[in-house]
């Protein structure tokens, strides 16, 4: 079982910078692609950002230039740099860790970190 333990959100003015962390339980992170999700009142959860176990990278056109997402194999741990960030940037964030194994998916999901962009 693997567990998922986000950090890092909060409140911040428009123009401001959060960074975001996930710390992963469990021995697979390393080959798994890993995830930041958001998903504001009222709307779907979207994809915001990913990266692959080779370290290559996704961003949702709307965070493209601004954020910034990275993993520490060594720490189990990834995170999302959120620089220029907007209003619109408001939203409970969640980490996702996906692999594939002997043939079965897996996914799992962290408890969600709260960011919130206001004057």
């Amino acid at each position: 079982q693997v567990q998922l333990v986000e950090s890092g959100g909060g409140l911040v003015q428009p123009g401001g910078s959060l960074r975001l962390s996930c710390a992963a339980s469990g021995s697979i992170f390393s080959i798994s692609t890993m995830g930041w999700y958001r998903q504001a009142p009222g709307k779907q959860r979207e994809l915001v950002a990913h990266i692959t176990s080779g370290g290559t990278t996704n961003y949702a056109d709307s965070v493209k230039g601004r954020f910034t997402i990275s993993r520490d194999n060594a720490k189990n741990t990834v995170y999302l740099q959120m620089n220029s960030l907007k209003p619109e940037d408001t939203a409970n964030y969640y980490c996702n860790l996906e692999t594939t194994l002997l043939a079965r998916e897996y996914k799992y999901w962290g408890q969600g970190t709260q960011v919130t962009v206001s004057s």
